[in-house]
């Protein structure tokens, strides 16, 4: 199946009035935080991951998100891990991950409770086209002047540290429980796959990539898994849809014939974990069969077993 993704606009006290180019969703003048990008039939079943866009004109709470493991036990479906894709970002635009020291779960409830939590994360400035890597229990916040693509399990589970006096609830209990209190890596390395795909994050629950398609050429994304495409830049017929900046598709157990225009297209796709897959994106004769010649693979030194291997064992993987 193909779907062109529906979106609602989520309101946040952080959020932004004016979204172009990514939408010109406007809500009289309420501020739009979010925009979270849904199957075209709201009577279906939830997917598993969910892709959204973030629009920040204030900082984001310090906050942190629960595992599986956490999520299980409260009776929820999954867990929150996700992965940002910065957009655009003003000068002095940041994120959070992690803290500058490990805390014991006593130090952190003292943090929460005193605002000193505010003075331990810690805060580095990112550009657009910086990727960030967060994993379920990693504290972590946003800062302002940002727009971000932002993939993750389908879980809307939060534990807010610390609000910036906006009068939300804090959630110190959950929080404590489900935080990995201490220093976080920064550190992600996208490689590249072939020519045309980026591998930017590959996890136990999801695979993240950038794709560049040349102007006026014949692709096909063959959608596997759960599948989510997001259009960065250019355009393409996507199927039976016409996409450009800010549309988003939806495909599962399907082949999704691409066409970019004049332009080309920039996207990012994202689908359901176990590794990049090895075919995804197959170039087109001019009759519309695969082409023999695939796309040419950029050479890694790494192989794709090791990579494998090193996903299983709960790490993030990078295809060196």
């Amino acid at each position: 199946m193909i779907e062109r993704a529906r979106t609602r606009p989520v309101s946040k006290p952080w959020g932004v009035e004016d979204l172009r180019p990514w939408s010109n969703t406007r809500q009289d003048g309420a501020t739009i935080g979010e925009i979270w990008f849904d199957r075209s039939d709201s009577a279906t079943a939830d997917p598993s991951l969910l892709l959204k866009l973030l629009f920040t004109s204030e900082p984001l709470s310090i906050q942190v998100h629960p595992d599986d493991t956490f999520a299980y036990s409260a009776g929820l479906p999954r867990g929150k891990t996700e992965a940002w894709y910065v957009l655009s970002a003003a000068p002095a635009a940041k994120v959070a991950l992690g803290l500058s020291r490990r805390l014991l779960p006593q130090q952190l409830r003292a943090a929460i409770d005193d605002g000193s939590i505010s003075d331990l994360i810690v805060w580095r400035a990112v550009s657009a086209d910086d990727v960030i890597f967060v994993p379920a229990g990693t504290i972590h916040a946003i800062g302002a002047g940002l727009v971000i693509a932002e993939l993750q399990q389908r879980s809307d589970t939060t534990f807010r540290l610390f609000d910036y006096d906006r009068k939300r609830e804090l959630h110190v209990e959950n929080a404590i429980a489900a935080a990995d209190a201490g220093p976080a890596s920064f550190q992600v390395q996208p490689r590249q796959l072939t020519v045309e795909r980026k591998l930017l994050v590959s996890s136990p629950q999801f695979v993240f990539e950038r794709i560049d398609l040349a102007s006026n050429s014949r692709w096909c994304l063959e959608a596997e898994r759960e599948t989510w495409l997001l259009v960065l830049s250019g355009g393409a017929i996507a199927g039976s849809y016409d996409v450009a900046t800010g549309d988003a598709l939806f495909a599962q157990s399907d082949r999704v014939d691409i066409h970019p225009g004049a332009a080309g297209m920039v996207s990012l796709v994202a689908y359901t974990g176990g590794g990049p897959l090895p075919h995804l994106l197959q170039r087109l004769t001019e009759s519309g069969s695969i082409n023999a010649r695939q796309p040419r693979r950029v050479p890694v030194t790494t192989s794709v077993a090791q990579a494998n291997a090193a996903e299983k064992n709960g790490r993030l993987e990078t295809i060196k």
